[in-house]
């Protein structure tokens, strides 16, 4: 079960998981951003450090050769997170039409160009949208964090083969999923 309170507190980080996973621009790495987005007692802190202090190794021509030939050119590394387990069957498209219809209910209308399983605009839309209070969000946000725990799974296995920094970003953002889910304890009988 999803702790919704514990999600809503990772929000920030969420939106620094957007715009880390989004082709890089030069305001990517500024200094700030990672400051104002997760402090050291979050649970995706130490990866998403290691991952930061490896990308300023690069230039940013550097870093967006390697974002395009990880993301765009590996199949295995894809940012579309039911592509690994369904590639283009009919299940796929059936799993994105429910998540723009989860989308739409909590107010984010999807961009005509955008398929709704791109990992970037996932953590967007749990960085933007507002569920608090909203009787239908366990069951979104469940189903949601499901298909972004099995597809990051792949993706954090395919970046860790290719020795790739998005690596540490990945696993980082599997550790906060991880906080966010909340142990069901058996009822006594």
């Amino acid at each position: 079960m999803i702790n919704l309170d514990h999600l809503y507190a990772e929000k920030s980080v969420f939106g620094f998981f957007a715009s880390q996973l989004s082709y890089p621009e030069k305001q990517t790495f500024h200094p700030s951003v990672l400051e104002e987005s997760i402090d050291s007692s979050d649970p995706a802190y130490k990866d998403v450090k290691r991952y930061w202090d490896l990308m300023h190794t690069y230039s940013l021509e550097e870093i967006q050769e390697l974002y395009t030939h990880t993301f765009d050119f590996q199949k295995d590394s894809t940012l579309f997170m039911t592509y690994v387990k369904y590639e283009e069957s009919r299940e796929r498209g059936q799993m994105l039409a429910r998540l723009k219809v989860l989308y739409e209910m909590f107010g984010l209308i999807m961009p005509d160009n955008e398929l709704s399983d791109y990992l970037p605009l996932m953590c967007e839309f749990i960085y933007a949208a507002e569920w608090r209070g909203d009787p239908r969000a366990q069951q979104s946000f469940s189903m949601l964090l499901a298909v972004l725990e099995d597809g990051s799974y792949n993706l954090m296995k395919a970046l860790e083969k290719y020795d790739s920094p998005y690596y540490y970003l990945v696993r980082g953002m599997r550790e906060v999923f991880k906080s966010c889910i909340q142990q069901e304890v058996p009822a006594n009988d």
